[in-house]
This record gives structure tokens, C-alpha cells and sequence, in this order.
């Protein structure tokens, strides 16, 4: 399958030979690898970005008389590459405003070579995501914790948009699943009696859903992980750390939007993101302090042993992220809302009285700040290194 594929709209009355050389020039001068289809419709739709190149006005009626085939191909925005030449973006312009009047999702793309370049760059990164997430399988194993009251998710919903399914396992299918498991000596080790004693039974909960994972073929789940304090007198935070860095999304607490948030950013970037809640915020200085007690063992530069927090038991990790620049983002369980600012990780820090990872972020709008205290989307949200803002809007944006 071609990432980029571009096909042709061009009215017979043009000079075929000055057309094909405006098209080389322009294409060109793009400086993207691509497939070029022509007037061969046969594959539209197969390809990650599928582009219509309109070379010529009086394209509209071929356009018109393509649509129903074209529509039936792929349900994704159509989208008019023009060069301007030979009356092209007018002709774009009708095109676009026929599709509107039928209720179908379309964007000329047009304007300097840089310009035009990077935004055909940014929509097939967002198809690419796109693809990553259709038919992707994700688990919810246990409920949601019973302290996140607005933490849910609408299946349907997500289901129509994102192409995810979420599949629902009961906790108890992770306990039998423990019980069947042996306990072995891990490959980890501490120096701390405490934690040396709990790695054997953490590795026993990484293993048991791991196992879940295959049976169930998910790419990624959330786990109602306070109730394996009770069951089993240990934690689930070194598991998600492992499995995250193995290339699942694996979440706290049940959390499903919070999940939702995760693939999304791993569809993305590769990487699942930090999922965590702020601890303080000082709404002046556009400083949140974020902290959790697992980290994808994959996102930090190292990372050391300590208890769960709020326990006292298991084994929690205290990851220290490289500084620099990071994207913070939450969906809500419906789709309907978000939130994405970037920001500065200032410093990781290790204070005793918080959760094991901590960040001090500072958002590059403070005024974005203000959103954790009057409108926020749950208390968790997910962190991830690097500046992906409009790239994370253009997905949302993205008409499903």
C-alpha cells in the first residue's frame, strides 16, 4: 500500500503536453515521495493520503461523474491539490462547494510550496494515526476505579470515530490468571528489602496480563489496579511500565478516556505517554506539578524502585524524563471535548509525599492553566515529550 497516492482531474480542452509539463514542475517541486495514479481511479481509497490533483478548469462534470464510484471507495475527506494554473482552483472551488452541498468533507490544499508541502506532511501523519487505530482492540479490566465518577466512555461512540473497540474483562479473569501463575525470581532487583520481596509477585501480575493481552488480542488495556492492593497485596505499576514499553497502551485506575488518550497519542508518536494527575498548579505561573506512579519504561532516561504511594507496598516507579519540550492531552469519554497544550518539563522530581514519578511542567500558554481549575477532563492526563499540538487538533478535527 502506497502512503501517498495522487490521481488526476484534467478537461481534454488543455494542451496535453503543456498540462504534463506544469504537472512534473509542480509535483516536483513538492518534494514528497508519492504514487502517481493519473486518471486511474482503480485503487482510490487503498492508500494512506489519497490526493486529487486537479490540473484544469473544466474538471467539475469528470469530477461529478466520479463521485458516487470514488464515495463508495473511501468515506475520507476528499482532498483538491491544485496549482492555481489553468484555471485549477477554480475548478477546485466548485468541486469543494459540490461536496459541501452533499454533505461530504473535502479541503483544497493550495498556497506556496512550503506551505503546501508541509500540510500534505501533517494529513498523512493524521491518516497514518488513523490507520493505526481502526480495528484496534482495547481492554477494560475491572471497572473503572469507583473515585472516578466522570471517567467513562462512550463504546459507540469511540467505536464510529475511532475505529476502537473496547472490550470489557472482568477482574476476576486477572485473578485466576494470577493464581495459575508460579512465582519466580525476576530478573529486577533492589537493594531495598521491601521492594526486593514484592518484584517476584509484580512480575507475576506483568505475566498474567500479558497473558490477557494474547487470549483477548488487545493492543492495550486499563486496570482497575487499586483492587490487586486488596487481592494480592501488591501493585500493577511495574506491569504497565513494562507493557507500555513493549508497545501496548496500558493504563491506571480503569480509566478509559484516559486510555482513549493514550492510543491516540501512541498512534501519534509511538509512545504511550505518562498518564498522571496534577498534584499542585500555580495558575500565575502556568506551572502544573504531575505525578503518577508508573511511567513507560521507554519515555525516561532511568528510572528507580520504590513502594506504591498511597500503599505503601508493591513496586511503584519513579521515572525521571528527559527536560525539554512536551504535549499535555485529554479526551473526554464521548469525543467531544479535548484538551492539548504544550509545555517545558522543568524538572523531575522525588519528593516522599507523592505519587513516585513527578513532573514540573510549565505550559508554554499559562493562561491554559486556568482549564485544571475550572473545566477540567477528569483529573488524569497524559504526557508525552515533543511538540504534537496541531498534529493532535488535525486528528480531532479529522471528520470520521
Amino acid at each position: 500500500m502506497a502512503h501517498i497516492a495522487i490521481y488526476t482531474l484534467t478537461s481534454e480542452l488543455h494542451d496535453e503536453q503543456a498540462v504534463d509539463a506544469v504537472t512534473r514542475e509542480f509535483l516536483g517541486s513538492l518534494g514528497i515521495d508519492y504514487l502517481f495514479r493519473g486518471s486511474d481511479y482503480a485503487d482510490y481509497g487503498s492508500n494512506t493520503l489519497n490526493l486529487i490533483y486537479v490540473r484544469t478548469g473544466g474538471t467539475e462534470g469528470i469530477f461529478k461523474g466520479l463521485f458516487n464510484t470514488l464515495r463508495e471507495k473511501s468515506n475520507r475527506p476528499f482532498y483538491l491539490l491544485t496549482s492555481g494554473k489553468s484555471n485549477s482552483l477554480a475548478a477546485s472551488m466548485e468541486i469543494l462547494s459540490y461536496l459541501r452541498q452533499n454533505h461530504v468533507d473535502g479541503e483544497i490544499i493550495h498556497g506556496r510550496t512550503e506551505y503546501v508541502n508541509s500540510r500534505i506532511r501533517l494529513l498523512e501523519k493524521v491518516e497514518e494515526a488513523r490507520e493505526k487505530m481502526s480495528g484496534c482492540r482495547l481492554g477494560v479490566i475491572g471497572k473503572p476505579s469507583d473515585w472516578l465518577i466522570s471517567s467513562y466512555a462512550d463504546d459507540g461512540m469511540v467505536k464510529q470515530r475511532l475505529g476502537i473497540e473496547l472490550v470489557d474483562i472482568p477482574m476476576a479473569e486477572l485473578l485466576d490468571a494470577l493464581a495459575d501463575i508460579p512465582e519466580e525470581m525476576p530478573s529486577e532487583t533492589s537493594d531495598r528489602e521491601i521492594i526486593s520481596r514484592a518484584l517476584p509477585g509484580a512480575n507475576r501480575i506483568y505475566k498474567a496480563l500479558k497473558q490477557i493481552v494474547d487470549e483477548h488480542h488487545l493492543q492495550g488495556f486499563t486496570l482497575r489496579c487499586f483492587d490487586l492492593l486488596s487481592t494480592v497485596k501488591n501493585t500493577g505499576c511495574l506491569a504497565l511500565a513494562k507493557l507500555n514499553s513493549e508497545g501496548f497502551v496500558a493504563g491506571c485506575e480503569g480509566d478509559v478516556p484516559a486510555l482513549l488518550s493514550m492510543k491516540m497519542i501512541q498512534s501519534v508518536t509511538g509512545l504511550s505517554g505518562f498518564q498522571a494527575n496534577p498534584s499542585t498548579i500555580d495558575p500565575e505561573a502556568g506551572e502544573i506539578l504531575f505525578a503518577h506512579c508508573t511511567i513507560p519504561l521507554n519515555m525516561v532516561e532511568r528510572y528507580e524502585y520504590d513502594t506504591h504511594f498511597e500503599s505503601g507496598i508493591g513496586v511503584g516507579i519513579r521515572g525521571y524524563m528527559k527536560e525539554g519540550k512536551v504535549t499535555v492531552f485529554k479526551v473526554s469519554g464521548d469525543l467531544s471535548r479535548s484538551f492539548i497544550a504544550e509545555g517545558t518539563l522543568v524538572r523531575n522530581q522525588s519528593e516522599p509525599d507523592l505519587c513516585r514519578t513527578q513532573q514540573l511542567i510549565r505550559l508554554s500558554d499559562k493562561s491554559q492553566a486556568s482549564y485544571f481549575l475550572t473545566n477540567p477532563i477528569g483529573n488524569h492526563h497524559i504526557i508525552v515529550p515533543g511538540t504534537y499540538k496541531s498534529l493532535l487538533e488535525e486528528l480531532l478535527r479529522a471528520p470520521y
